[in-house]
């Protein structure tokens, strides 16, 4: 099991973010989140549109921003120079760290998603961690919760949790509407083709490709039943 000083390069995350990370299995993150979010006071130098709903504390960081017609339910901590978009969701506890951002009609719970990472449009992002610049093509989805609603399995072990979706690490980026299924670790620089399901532990720098069947067959005419 990858920890997260091996997804994550801990040096690029700002001291007060830290101590998040600093545990020994990634989806620990998550604990150490919600008593981040517990002691949350709303502030900052940021800016927040006028049309924006924001119910519960919200720090926005110096040059952080949230866009028209967000609706963020704090705590939520936004990081400098991290972005909320046009309709973005978050539902807190979540981190934004520096330069993040979570766009058009994205959807992020309960997680952590640290500097320069992109959720820019149609995802989701549940009970996840992050890593820095990882990148979420158009209609990514890291789902959290089982279909079953039975624990959640990482590698095929229990972990106690019955939501947690994934922890990517540095660099990873990810093809349009391709699902992570809970339970997902994927190690740093990897890339993952549009459209794949993928599960359980990936190592780190490895292409992930979907290879699909195709076939083309000419047309009946118009009318010709």
């Amino acid at each position: 099991m990858q920890a997260p000083e091996e997804l994550f390069d801990l040096t690029r995350v700002p001291e007060a973010l830290r101590w998040l990370l600093q545990v020994d299995l990634p989806w620990e993150v998550l604990a150490r989140l919600d008593a981040f979010g517990a002691e949350l006071v709303a502030g900052g130098t940021g800016s927040v549109h006028p049309t924006a709903i924001v119910e519960g504390p919200l720090y926005v960081g110096e040059g952080a921003s949230v866009g028209p017609y967000a609706y963020l339910q704090g705590p939520v901590y936004l990081a400098p120079g991290a972005q909320v978009g046009h309709t973005a969701y978050l539902r807190g506890p979540v981190v934004l760290g520096p330069d993040a951002r979570v766009m058009h009609a994205s959807e992020v719970k309960r997680s952590v998603m640290l500097g320069g990472a992109r959720a820019p449009h149609f995802n989701y992002v549940g009970d996840s961690v992050v890593g820095h610049d990882v990148n979420l093509g158009a209609g990514v989805k890291l789902a959290n919760f089982k279909t079953t609603g039975d624990e959640v399995k990482v590698g095929g072990v229990g972990i106690g949790l019955r939501k947690f979706g994934a922890a990517l690490g540095d660099g990873v980026s990810i093809g349009c509407n391709a699902v992570l299924a809970p339970g997902t670790v994927v190690g740093r620089e990897t890339v993952i083709y549009n459209g794949a399901m993928v599960r359980g532990v990936v190592p780190a720098r490895r292409v992930i490709k979907l290879r699909q069947t195709q076939e083309q067959v000419e047309a009946l005419a118009r009318g010709s039943g």
